[in-house]
This record gives structure tokens, sequence and C-alpha cells, in this order.
């Protein structure tokens, strides 16, 4: 019906749409603005109280470890 040549097309098909799609799936350029926005729709950027946050964070975790070494 086919042959050979058909046989290779569709084996080189069938190699190169996975590997292409792995490669655009890869590339960050195509996917950086979009993943920039998300970022800032999800943790918008409030930085003073954030960084209270993460001192409060910081001298619990070490007031807790100085707890468990005495």
């Amino acid at each position: 019906m086919g042959g050979v040549r058909l046989e290779i097309f569709r084996m080189m098909l069938y190699l190169s749409f996975p590997v292409a799609m792995f490669w655009v799936s890869n590339q960050a350029e195509y996917f950086e603005e979009y993943v920039v926005k998300r970022k800032k729709e999800i943790f918008p950027a409030n930085e003073s109280k954030q960084r209270e946050e993460l001192e409060r964070f910081k001298q619990f975790i070490q007031m807790e470890q100085a707890k468990k070494h005495e």
C-alpha cells in the first residue's frame, strides 16, 4: 500500500512531534510574560508587611532552635 517511504514518514512524525512539543514547552520566553503577570496577581507587592512577617517568623524559628539546644 504505502510502502517504505510512508512508514519512514510516519516514524519521523511519531518521533518528531513529542520532541518538538517538549522543546516548545521548555522555552521560557513563550511563558515568561504569563508567569510574571500571574505571580503578581497571586503575590501582590507589599514589601513592608512581608518583611515584618518574615522577621517575626525568623525570630520565632531562632527562639525555637535556642529552646531545642538548651
